[in-house]
């Protein structure tokens, strides 16, 4: 009886998640054509994503908070597009015209007319939740909520906008100039048309967009962390050196880097957010755990590349020298 009246539960679910999809494909959205998109935070992902979104031809408005970062968020842009112009990547003219496309803003306000707004600040929820409940009454009703969030939950931001039928997820990679995936996420609650705007906007950017509904890590995270999180493990119990670790994976799978030397290349730090988080969020999950080993390099302040130092030393230039002992 248990077991059916589970699989009765299962079904209801499904019947009601399908219900409310036919429902919502009912309605028709006023869905803008997107000419201006606003991006929040300008750091190492969202400049990226406003220079992509500039070079294709959009309006962009560049918001940050504080000066000081809009500042830094310019000079990451300008420093890209010089390289390119070095490279003769681009015309003079082609960097004056896409420079020509940022509005540079510390006032939400000016957020007012966008047709899509991208947030890309840092993995702290009530931050953006912050963010998504103030862009509410500033923007215009028909304008998309977008959150390039890597491992926070959509709906939970979506369901404190004000237009939860008007959100996704856009999750870039880094760095944004040169990775073309972006995985576009749908909650329960986004609109179709919603949806295959969005996808759309990937797509007019050039990059190359991937369907996934609201789930934790998406698709490249939710196998890429419990993959690092296992070599970890492997590490804890001590059954392998971690060069051989590394080794095995690069010959054995075909893989560019080995699982410890990604880890360090990501930053330890941000594996450890995500995988914490997600600890906290689904202890029931087996796939999510802490490895000892990685609360140690945080607690000594061992995060890999970004410090010089994490499962293996690292010089100037980015370049990785030998395990740590």
């Amino acid at each position: 009886p248990i077991q059916t009246f589970h699989k009765r539960e299962i079904m209801f679910n499904a019947t009601a998640r399908t219900a409310l999809r036919r429902s919502m494909s009912t309605l028709t959205p006023a869905v803008p054509k997107f000419e201006t998109v606003g991006c929040i935070g300008l750091g190492l992902m969202g400049h990226g994503i406003a220079q992509a979104a500039a070079q294709s031809d959009f309006k962009v408005i560049a918001f940050e908070q504080e000066q000081r970062f809009l500042d830094s968020g310019r000079s990451r842009i300008e420093g890209s597009l010089g390289k390119m112009l070095k490279r003769e990547k681009i015309t003079q003219e082609k960097y004056d015209q896409i420079m020509g496309n940022i509005t540079y803003s510390t006032n939400m306000d000016d957020l007012k007319d966008t047709d899509l707004v991208v947030e890309a600040v840092i993995e702290n929820m009530d931050l953006k939740k912050d963010i998504y409940g103030s862009l509410g009454s500033i923007c215009k009703p028909e304008a998309i909520f977008a959150s390039n969030t890597s491992s926070l939950s959509i709906t939970d931001m979506a369901n404190v906008s004000g237009r939860p039928e008007r959100f996704v997820g856009v999750h870039f990679f880094n760095p944004v100039q040169m990775m073309k995936l972006v995985e576009v996420i749908r909650t329960e609650h986004t609109h179709p048309d919603v949806f295959d705007a969005s996808k759309a906007w990937v797509g007019d950017i050039n990059k190359i967009a991937v369907s996934c509904n609201d789930t934790p890590g998406f698709i490249v995270n939710r196998l890429l962390v419990p993959f690092l999180t296992q070599a970890l493990l492997m590490v804890d119990r001590n059954d392998a050196s971690i060069k051989d670790i590394d080794i095995s994976m690069q010959l054995g799978a075909g893989h560019p880097m080995g699982p410890l030397h990604l880890a360090d290349f990501i930053g330890l730090d941000t594996i450890n957010n995500i995988i914490t988080g997600w600890v906290e969020e689904f202890p029931n999950e087996p796939a999510f755990v802490v490895p000892k080993c990685l609360s140690d390099k945080i607690e000594a302040g061992d995060l890999g590349r970004k410090t010089g130092k994490g499962f293996y030393h690292w010089g100037e230039g980015d370049k990785r020298g030998d395990p740590v002992e």
